[in-house]
């Protein structure tokens, strides 16, 4: 596994992978209606590529295919961190994770952690800050605000 920098010609194939990951691996901790408004399948291409290259954004490749994807902004907020559902387990999100936490210069890192995500980071060495609600077209997702220090 080879880990690079961001280009934009990744975005689409980084929508897809994000949609997929939902769909298929955060479906043992969200209903299909919570799914179905957390990764819609129309991202604004436009807005995430622009995000992607404000952010500090970091692709991991296998065999000249995308496997996993991350971005952190210079706060040292990890902003998304997904790998793709047939690659679990694996190391790519550790790699990327590790790669993320190095690129900036914050003493310390936040995230917003879905449930199916909440135990790699506490392995990591998060701390749970506190449990919320974020609305999505009126229905609510729980996620949990953690962070770490560098």
């Amino acid at each position: 596994m080879m880990i690079r920098k961001y280009q934009e010609k990744d975005c689409k194939e980084l929508a897809k992978l994000f949609y997929d990951t939902v769909h298929f691996v955060n479906c043992k901790d969200y209903t299909k209606e919570q799914l179905d408004v957390w990764a819609t399948g129309e991202v604004d291409m436009e807005r995430w590529n622009a995000s992607f290259l404000e952010h500090d954004s970091f692709v991991a490749i296998e065999k000249d295919r995308i496997v996993g994807f991350g971005d952190i902004d210079r706060t040292g907020y990890l902003d998304r961190l997904y790998v793709h559902k047939d690659v679990q387990g694996k190391g790519i999100a550790t790699a990327l994770c590790e790669k993320l936490e190095n690129a900036v210069s914050a003493t310390k890192i936040v995230t917003h952690a879905s449930i199916t995500a909440r135990p790699f980071f506490e392995k990591r060495g998060y701390l749970l800050i506190k449990e919320q609600q974020v609305f999505r077209k009126g229905i609510a997702l729980t996620n949990y605000i953690m962070e770490k220090e560098k």
